[in-house]
């Protein structure tokens, strides 16, 4: 568990840690919306090739990429079994009873799993590049539209902020607790799929309890220390557009428009 990364930064000064974030925050989702767009082999290279790119301006460790797609290495090949095993066209390469692998199922599930990890590594790209407080700015500027209905925006990008923050912390918390119980004598690794299930008790009620306190803490902090968020409150730093800013919207505007035409002239494998 201490492998996944979800939520942690990691300071820089590469061309992504100096972009404006909201900037980056619009163009990640846009990049992952794009990621849906190929439907041949052509495509989905070209937003792997992307990918890989923007990677490299991050200037983050190859190792730091491969832990955040760890974690989701179970979802993929749940994934890619069922469309491996559920799709019947194509040529038929393996046959038993009703278990059936074609061409068309081994594409399929192919080109969904490279989709999916190139979902998971361009999102977190995001969190290891901004800062919990900028992310909380950004977060708070882009949604400040929502103003006109009376919500309260900052409190939201607040709590979808700290939320994510405290993923690396529950993370550890959970690792800890579960050396402890190990240390005591408790099975967790054995037995069957119910045993295991009561085995996690002793790990959930210390888990919500430290979740509790520290959460009922940091409130108390926030508190002593005067915080209130809302109109009056001032930044540190401001957020100003820059030139590769603009430069790089229009770079990934290209790259989306470039994968909806490569739909046109390549076939689709899917």
């Amino acid at each position: 568990m201490i492998d996944i990364t979800l939520g942690q930064y990691f300071p820089g000064n590469s061309f992504l840690h100096r972009m404006d974030p909201r900037v980056k925050m619009v163009l990640i989702f846009l990049y992952i919306f794009s990621v849906f767009i190929p439907q041949n082999w052509v495509g989905l290279g070209l937003a792997v090739a992307f990918l890989v790119f923007v990677i490299i301006l991050s200037r983050l460790p190859v190792k730091l990429i491969f832990k955040s797609i760890k974690p989701i290495i179970p979802l993929v090949l749940i994934t890619s079994a069922l469309n491996i095993f559920y799709i019947s066209d194509g040529t038929t390469l393996f046959k038993w009873g009703f278990i059936q692998i074609t061409t068309k199922g081994i594409t399929t599930a192919s080109f969904i799993a490279i989709r999916i990890i190139c979902l998971i590594a361009g999102s977190s790209l995001l969190t290891y590049t901004t800062s919990p407080t900028t992310l909380t700015d950004a977060l708070e500027r882009l949604l400040s539209p929502l103003k006109v209905v009376k919500l309260n925006v900052h409190e939201l990008a607040m709590m979808m902020t700290i939320a994510l923050r405290f993923i690396p912390t529950l993370i550890e918390e959970t690792d800890k607790i579960m050396s402890a119980q190990k240390a005591r004598g408790a099975d967790l690794e054995s037995g069957g799929l119910m045993q295991r299930i009561r085995a996690l008790i002793p790990i959930i009620v210390p888990l919500f309890v430290s979740s509790f306190r520290r959460a009922f803490d940091l409130a108390t902090a926030m508190e002593c220390r005067c915080y209130r968020g809302g109109e009056r409150r001032t930044r540190m730093k401001q957020m100003k557009m820059r030139v590769p800013d603009y430069i790089s919207i229009v770079v990934v505007l290209a790259f989306a428009a470039g994968l909806l035409g490569l739909n046109f002239i390549f076939k689709s494998v899917l």
